[in-house]
């Protein structure tokens, strides 16, 4: 068994960590939960310690990965105070405020012979791994291009924020999941593009961006997202020479987790039929194909499952430490738009 304590008691920890952990009830011990206020408006899960002295984390043998879930300007000190009180950190997204904080944390949790990792649950979302699918079917030809969007229409968010943070901005709050998928199935790319944006003008939220990645030959991946998108383009579209594929409709666990529909419903997260995305392609025959895809099974708990591998089994990070190292590169050389 793996000991798990979290600090942080909010949205996070019980929306996307928790529901998770606890499913693998045969890898995983959820002991401790530290928040400075305890009484959350979340409630209790029986056997697990509920306290507002971070020392119960510290201080218990026990306790081998500490996962944090806080506000992101936190993460680089808790995770440094968890790697020298000997216990391993899971950070949340984004891992660090900037690339060199998070080489210092690779840097101690090597020299301690501890694990440290960001928390890239989405590279487990169903959209994406139904996209990889048919990807590597071959069916699409050559790639030419890829476009991935997180639209929301919640104008709200921008218009309540009357001040410009490079942290609390729409580009480290959401490309962190994206550019990371990109990165985790893509690589590296050889050059960039980076648009970011303040549709509400200078000085305020930075509430849009459009990052492109170029790849060896045609192929350009575009990550996209805006706050002000009333009808959202599709999550998904690949484009190859012989076809294209388009999934509009995201992945399925935040919806049913936002209605407390939890991991423990056999259908939880699971796409309806009505939900695949299309496949058209030409045959190698010249023949026309269109076919909708069923969606592959989307699971946040294969998270979890992959860091177990890595400490009990030793088995490698499922995110690599170079990997989020250059998704922050990408960030700070993004933002900058901004910030110049």
């Amino acid at each position: 068994m793996l000991t798990i304590a979290y600090i942080g008691n909010g949205k996070s920890a019980n929306r996307y960590h928790l529901p998770f952990s606890l499913k693998l009830k045969d890898k995983i011990k959820v002991k401790t939960i530290y928040s400075r206020k305890p009484d959350s408006s979340w409630p209790k899960i029986d056997g697990i310690n509920y306290t507002n002295d971070i020392h119960d984390i510290y201080d218990d043998p026990e306790i081998q990965l500490v996962v944090i879930s806080t506000p992101s300007n936190t993460h680089f000190s808790l995770a440094k105070d968890v790697l020298e009180h000997g216990k391993g950190a899971l950070v949340e997204k984004p891992f660090t405020e900037t690339s060199a904080q998070a080489r210092e944390l690779f840097s101690l949790a090597k020299e301690k012979g501890l694990f440290v990792q960001c928390y890239q649950n989405r590279r487990y979302d169903s959209d994406f791994l139904t996209t990889q699918k048919v990807i590597k079917s071959g069916l699409l030809g050559d790639l030419l291009e890829v476009e991935m969007s997180y639209d929301y229409f919640r104008p709200e968010v921008p218009e309540s924020v009357k001040e410009f943070s490079v942290y609390n901005s729409y580009l480290y709050g959401h490309a962190c999941h994206t550019l990371d998928q990109v990165i985790s199935f893509f690589g590296k790319p050889r050059g960039t593009h980076f648009e970011v944006r303040q549709l509400l003008g200078k000085g305020r939220m930075n509430d849009y961006f459009d990052l492109d990645l170029f790849y060896d030959g045609p192929l350009k991946v575009s990550v996209k997202s805006s706050y002000f998108r009333l009808k959202a383009r599709p999550s998904f579209v690949v484009y190859g020479k012989k076809g294209v594929f388009v999934k509009q409709e995201k992945d399925r666990q935040e919806v049913d987790l936002k209605h407390f529909y939890m991991p423990d419903h056999a259908d939880f997260g699971i796409d309806r039929p009505e939900d695949y995305g299309t496949l058209t392609y030409l045959d190698d025959a010249g023949k026309y194909h269109e076919e909708k895809v069923e969606s592959e099974i989307g699971d946040y708990s294969r998270m979890y499952a992959a860091v177990y591998d890595a400490i009990v089994n030793g088995k490698e990070k499922p995110v690599k430490d170079e990997e989020t190292v250059l998704q922050l590169e990408m960030l700070e050389t993004a933002i900058k738009q901004i910030q110049e």
